[in-house]
């Protein structure tokens, strides 16, 4: 579980995060939306640590990241498996290596036993025959899978998307949107999506919850979005031209 406390973050002088409180459950898909510019993605690298609040806590597993020292946080960021926004693969690196790149980093396998699990991973996302490529001669969805391989090589308990359908057609963003429901599914992972995509939000979130300036406005099942009935949450939805419901 993950749980996020009174977490207050600000950046010269402006307040992006403002005392935002929630928990993360076991198995669950929750999505966080909002404007751009709300603090989706900010909340999202402080469960991971790469930010560090000006007041409140991020605890997962029952440790606060506060509290931990540098090699500390590195052990429960092998716990994270993250989707960044554009993939950030390396360019310089074959689909193989994109996908191999942690398990070099943080596991003892052997050379023979990491390229068995990228190849494992790659097939996991239905790319069995990319490993040699770079991402240049890929499309940006075959990128965005991947990215995903990547983030699920090591095994992770958590994984964070940051806007993983960013960018890319309809047909596309539903085969990302049927792999994050199936990883759920087949891992048994905890996932955290941020998105502006409602069509996306409604088809893999448990939970939804919506940031607006900073604030945390509202928290529900995906299910009862469409009678919320907080005005900013109404407009936001109106404004992205979705049918909810």
């Amino acid at each position: 579980m993950i749980e996020v406390r009174n977490l207050t973050r600000s950046f010269e002088g402006r307040t992006v995060l403002r005392e935002v409180s929630l928990e993360i459950r076991p198995g669950e898909t929750l999505a966080i939306i909002g404007r751009s510019g709300s603090g989706k993605s900010v909340l999202l690298k402080h469960l991971i640590g790469l930010l560090s609040p000006d007041s409140g806590d991020v605890i997962v597993d029952g440790e606060s990241l506060g509290s931990l020292a540098y090699s500390g946080l590195r052990r429960v960021r092998r716990k994270f498996g993250v989707l960044f926004q554009g993939g950030a693969l390396f360019d310089s690196m074959t689909a193989e290596d994109n996908v191999a790149f942690p398990l070099r980093t943080l596991t003892d396998l052997t050379e023979r036993e990491i390229r068995i699990r990228a190849a494992e991973c790659l097939r996991v996302v239905e790319l069995p025959d990319v490993g040699p490529r770079r991402p240049a001669e890929l499309s940006g969805g075959m990128q965005k899978r991947v990215a995903l391989a990547r983030a699920i090589a090591a095994g992770p308990s958590y994984l964070l998307y940051d806007e993983p359908t960013s960018g890319l057609d309809p047909d596309t963003s539903l085969t990302i949107d049927d792999l994050i429901q199936r990883l759920d599914d087949e891992l048994g992972v905890t996932s955290v999506v941020v998105s502006h995509d409602m069509h996306s939000v409604l088809r893999v979130a448990d939970r939804v919850g919506f940031i607006h300036e900073g604030d945390l406005r509202w928290m529900g099942p995906v299910d009862e979005l469409a009678g919320a009935d907080d005005p900013v949450l109404s407009r936001f939805i109106r404004a992205n031209e979705y049918q909810i419901g």
